[in-house]
């Protein structure tokens, strides 16, 4: 698959090395494991001075092996002698880049914690030192979110306010989907353009898997992610064990809660069997994991509150893959895809009302978007989306088959919703059926 979209990242990282031949430049690069943060970062220095260095979890002595390598490589510069340790490596580069201005990208750059986590002391040493007089373009790119995190937003770490600029990449929007898949498959079905947002959320990695396998339809999807060896069957473990230690159990039985719809906390803590508040609290601030979301113009004490995974990809592992586990143990793929396809109308529902919603804000043409509910379960509404400029307004119901859409009774909920919150007084509204033609 080619490279595509991140054109706002692209220009950013374009203007921060043109700062940096002037003033050395420390950007941090954040974003979920497979987002596409490499490519990114390769695309930006392509035909630039550029040494990439890989964070394994090695010796650090091999580490700075690797890396003396990469130097004599890209910058023609034969390290003299044996270099075991990180700093006298990073010493070098900051004296030489006051000559000689070159991109440095240290990928998984939270991996030095389990390797030699006095390597950011010291990174921060020599970087006070040099900056000054530098002309770096550091470029620092992790995946591990609570560690990224810890090492630059918590005041007690020695790299708290280093960062000259903070880029986070997030996951391809709706409209790059539609242009991926209509570039290979122009034959595309609304099904196919929900089942690829649905099992990647716009994920790099996973829609680059599924387009080269040539996996264009809903039930090719579903043939190339459940069978034996499949990369993403240990994906959501794979990706969660390291974020959250010991107490992964917990967290993953929250998760697969809150990913089969027990969305009120007192449905979690009955489907896990426990006091919860604390995991909720690390799972939304710490992980970015889940989002507590309210009705639209609830006051902020509200305690009406619903809780979501925010990624596609996990919230479908953990309504499938992690739920039958025991399956996958056995080889029962085709039972696995069975029960899919059993239940996928009643989950791309939920999915169909993400992208709705997704796409309503790529537009910018609103100030304001969100759902509506009160307590009592009378009157929902699946996206309100508000123009506080112009006075107008959206109130759209979201369903699969647009024949379960009454507008009249949506009309009414309107009403209602208006009367309780006391909201678009004066607007001009208008009341929308969206459903899987309008994709």
């Amino acid at each position: 698959m080619d490279f595509y979209d991140r054109e706002k990242e692209l220009t950013k990282l374009s203007a921060i090395r043109e700062q940096s031949l002037a003033h050395a430049q420390l950007t941090v690069i954040t974003g979920r494991r497979r987002i596409g943060k490499t490519q990114l970062l390769l695309q930006a220095t392509a035909s630039q001075p550029t040494l990439y260095f890989f964070v394994a979890r090695k010796a650090e002595r091999f580490l700075c092996q690797d890396f003396a390598q990469e130097i004599t490589d890209k910058l023609g510069i034969p390290l003299l002698g044996e270099i075991n340790r990180f700093a006298e490596l990073f010493r070098f580069l900051m004296e030489y880049s006051k000559t000689t201005s070159f991109n440095l990208i240290i990928d998984e750059f939270q991996e030095f914690y389990h390797v030699a986590p006095a390597v950011y002391s010291e990174i921060q040493h020599y970087w006070d030192i040099h900056k000054n007089q530098s002309k770096i373009n550091l470029l620092l790119s992790g995946s591990v979110h609570s560690l990224m995190y810890k090492l630059f937003q918590d005041s007690k770490e020695p790299l708290f306010g280093r960062a000259t600029a903070l880029l986070k990449v997030k996951p391809f929007e709706t409209g790059v989907l539609k242009e991926i898949l209509a570039d290979h498959y122009p034959a595309y079905a609304p099904e196919d353009l929900l089942a690829l947002y649905a099992f990647t959320g716009g994920v790099a990695k996973y829609v680059q898997l599924l387009i080269d396998s040539g996996a264009f339809t809903l039930q090719a999807m579903l043939d190339y992610i459940i069978k034996e060896d499949s990369v993403y069957i240990p994906e959501g473990r794979n990706m969660l064990v390291e974020e959250f230690g010991k107490e992964y159990a917990n967290y993953f039985s929250i998760l697969s809660a809150i990913a089969q719809g027990k969305n009120i906390r007192a449905q979690i803590e009955a489907a896990v069997g426990r006091e919860i508040g604390g995991y909720l609290t690390k799972l939304e601030h710490d992980y970015g994991l889940i989002s507590k979301a309210t009705p639209i113009y609830a006051k902020a004490e509200t305690k009406n509150v619903r809780y979501q995974v925010n990624d596609n990809f996990l919230t479908f592992w953990f309504r499938f893959i992690y739920k039958y586990s025991y399956m996958v143990e056995v080889g029962a793929y085709d039972q696995l895809k069975a029960i899919v396809a059993r239940d996928y109308a009643t989950f791309s529902g939920i999915i169909l009302e993400r992208y709705f919603r997704a796409q309503y804000m790529e537009q910018q043409l609103f100030s304001r978007i969100g759902s509506y509910w009160d307590r009592k379960g009378e009157t929902e509404i699946d996206l309100i989306a508000v123009n506080e400029l112009e006075k107008v307004a959206v109130i759209a119901e979201i369903k699969r088959n647009p024949a379960n859409i009454n507008l009249n009774k949506l009309r009414d909920k309107g009403v209602r919703f208006m009367q309780a919150t006391g909201a678009l007084v004066d607007y001009t509204v208008d009341y929308r059926a969206l459903s899987m033609g309008d994709l």
